[in-house]
């Protein structure tokens, strides 16, 4: 297979100008007003809000969201990300109960949950993680439950209380390729991410994995394949692959906005991997139109 290597900017002031395709126009409506009423009702943060998601308006004007547990102060601090870095309030015991309520409320048919960091965690969170899943199949058995966690150190422990909580997806992304990884992720490691989503997999094989990547940030063509490919020998199912769009002057700077086009390449390669299901475009991120994904694979199976 011929690769191309990402050269040169696709905009030339990437940190201050987006391109046409960047740019679209923001839903609004009642259904927006109404899940943002629900969320705020909840107290439980979300990722969309704390991470300043592009794609905030749009899901949630279909009453899509991906709750954010375990507070909004990560333990880490990532150079892509605008979620903030201290000390930690502690962990809100009822928390569970009240995603559950929101998740009921809402009428989710697929709930993403994610979590900041809790290196400060004697099981960095594991258990309360669990209990959310435990909460949401309780209150709305119809909802699919994906979990998006942090690494955990790749303790086996912490990755099974998990997985016995009996999610449908387990997602952990692995956000860069390695050449970046130890830059981008600084607290997390290229071959730990592999380890937990090769664990999660032996210890539920019928859970779906899935990870996701950010482009843009100065990887090659040659060096994203790769990652793919070392994503499918850790037997992930599931792919998605997104613009990077920096958050703030203090973060990772844009080194490339990748156009349309060049997304679809992407997903083309990354199929012929054998990956069950592979979102890739601008405005992909690893929760968004996590519903469709899924129900991808499902109509797959079905055939």
């Amino acid at each position: 297979m011929q690769l191309t290597v990402l050269k040169g900017n696709s905009n030339p002031d990437p940190g201050r100008r987006l391109p046409p395709w960047l740019k679209r126009p923001l839903p609004t409506g009642d259904v927006l007003r109404q899940t943002r009423s629900i969320v705020e009702r909840s107290g439980v943060a979300t990722v969309c809000e704390e991470a300043r998601c592009p794609n905030l308006s749009e899901c949630w004007s279909h009453r899509h969201a991906t709750f954010m547990i375990l507070g909004d102060i990560c333990t880490r601090r990532c150079g892509f990300c605008a979620v903030d870095t201290g000390k930690p309030n502690a962990v809100e015991a009822d928390e569970p109960r009240r995603l559950a309520t929101a998740v009921a409320e809402l009428g989710l048919k697929h709930v993403v949950i994610t979590a900041v960091a809790r290196d400060d965690l004697p099981d960095e969170g594991a258990g309360h993680f669990a209990e959310c899943v435990t909460e949401i199949h309780k209150a709305w058995p119809e909802c699919v439950v994906e979990v998006l966690p942090a690494d955990f150190h790749a303790r086996e422990e912490c990755i099974r209380v998990l997985c016995d909580a009996g999610p449908e997806i387990y997602n952990h992304n692995q956000e860069t390729v390695r050449s970046l990884s130890k830059w981008i992720r600084p607290a997390a490691r290229y071959d730990r991410t592999l380890d937990v989503l090769r664990m999660a997999k032996q210890m539920r094989p019928d859970v779906l994995t899935k990870s996701g990547l950010m482009v843009g940030l100065g990887e090659t063509r040659e060096e994203l394949y790769q990652t793919f490919v070392d994503l499918r020998e850790a037997d992930v199912d599931i792919l998605t692959v997104g613009q990077y769009l920096r958050p703030s002057p203090t973060h990772a700077p844009v080194d490339r906005y990748v156009p349309p086009e060049e997304f679809d390449e992407i997903a083309a390669e990354a199929r012929e991997l054998g990956f069950l299901a592979v979102a890739s475009g601008p405005f992909v991120r690893s929760s968004y139109n996590a519903a469709d994904v899924y129900e991808e694979i499902e109509r797959k199976r079905k055939d």
